[in-house]
């Protein structure tokens, strides 16, 4: 795998990345690396390449979607079930220094590119294998994607108002939780490898030191189980349940959702004792504010529908602005929910740089979001948009030796 005469920048330049995956939870986690320069080859079907590619609003017959989730990746097509795609794949995964993965167990092996089919001839292998039950346990040959991980993880259980059935997420973020906790575990193995040998340099067999590598087994369920709070112990310890509570932060009082008269929704934070004051003098309620037994929130909880309803009914008098404003001067964390419309005006996401303007090919201009987070000394930076199915080919193939004959050969029998 030779990097791409632009990718010599950023954070992770030099690291190469091989993705085998399609739509998200794979290609949102390659994408981060992406990012922050390494050299991330992507892998498709030569035939329609990605889903992804046609999900959502289309230019040209590609996703507006695809314009992040693939920017900065090279595209390579490889009809994974011909043996000649296979044995190319394998050069790449043998060279790289993370390959991302998100196919049901057992694809990979069927390909002779599994984890431990790897390891042995490169013992520095890394690979981040995304799935929906992990690699192992009854369920590991089953098909997952983010909503059932999301469900079995325990998000959609708390998500929603309590006398309605449980809601989802407006996006899929049981798999970009998958996601990130693939980058996280990338960039520890990577640590791992550097601190015990570094990377493998051995070629035809000859013998060298290399790093220890390893397998990232990322579970969606786990992941979202991951961000589950206290959910565990209270149950364990309590026998408590969370349930749905709507807008409201259960057993943190006041934190909630409130409408406004011109029927705008504001997020409320008052759950801090002395914030707690401060937002029941902001509403004229100084009977509240003085109350003794208002004054921690263990004397709150027990309340919350008064308290809410206290706040409520000083909203429905009051529009947003001036809802935010009387409560931005007495110290109360507000916010209004933001629509993408928004947040394209919004004086904080223009001073940090949010938002970047590109251009397709065609000269048409495109915002995409910008790059988070954000780095002092080595940003992330988008070099172009997400490519044009197989649009790296010839880059790829003859890095790895492959004559324009060769190349050519494998188009016309369709191995690429």
């Amino acid at each position: 795998m030779k990097p791409s005469q632009q990718t010599g920048i950023g954070p992770l330049a030099g690291i190469r990345v091989l993705e085998l995956g399609t739509l998200i939870a794979g290609p949102f986690c390659s994408r981060m690396f992406a990012e922050f320069g390494a050299t991330v080859i992507k892998i498709e079907s030569p035939e329609h390449g990605d889903p992804l590619r046609q999900w959502r609003v289309l230019k040209d017959d590609t996703s507006l979607w695809w314009t992040v989730q693939a920017r900065n990746k090279q595209s390579l097509t490889l009809n994974m079930k011909d043996a000649r795609a296979q044995e190319i794949a394998r050069k790449l995964a043998l060279d790289a220094d993370v390959i991302i993965e998100n196919y049901r167990p057992g694809v990979l092996e069927k390909w002779q590119l599994g984890f431990e089919q790897l390891q042995a001839q490169n013992p520095a292998t890394i690979m981040v294998r995304l799935s929906g039950y992990g690699q192992t346990g009854p369920l590991s040959g089953s098909p997952g994607f983010g909503a059932i991980g999301e469900s079995m993880g325990g998000l959609r259980y708390v998500s929603g108002h309590p006398d309605r059935p449980p809601v989802r997420v407006g996006i899929s973020i049981g798999d970009s939780l998958a996601s990130l906790h693939g980058v996280i575990g990338a960039m520890m193995a990577l640590r791992h490898r550097d601190a015990t040998g570094g990377r493998w340099n051995g070629k035809d067999g000859e013998e060298c030191v290399a790093g220890q590598g390893q397998m990232v087994d990322v579970a969606l369920y786990e992941s979202v189980f991951n961000v589950m709070e206290s959910l565990v112990p209270e149950y364990d310890f309590a026998g408590v349940i969370r349930e749905r509570t709507g807008g409201a932060l259960p057993g943190i009082v006041p934190s909630n959702t409130y409408t406004c008269s011109d029927n705008q929704n504001i997020v409320i934070a008052g759950n801090g004792d002395a914030i707690f004051k401060r937002l029941m003098l902001a509403i004229d309620r100084e009977d509240l504010a003085n109350d003794i037994g208002l004054s921690k929130n263990d004397g709150r909880v027990p309340r919350t529908a008064e308290i809410d309803a206290a706040i409520q009914s000083w909203c429905s008098v009051h529009s947003i602005d001036d809802a935010l404003d009387i409560l931005k001067r007495a110290d109360v964390p507000v916010g209004k929910i933001y629509s993408v419309a928004d947040m394209m005006t919004d004086p904080q996401f223009l001073a940090r740089n949010m938002f970047e303007q590109h251009h397709f090919k065609d000269g048409t201009p495109v915002k995409l979001p910008a790059i988070s987070p954000k780095m002092s000394l080595t940003p992330g930076r988008t070099r172009w948009l997400g490519p044009a199915l197989g649009e790296h080919n010839e880059e790829i193939l003859h890095g790895l030796g492959y004559s324009d004959e060769q190349i050519a050969q494998l188009r016309e029998q369709q191995v690429i």
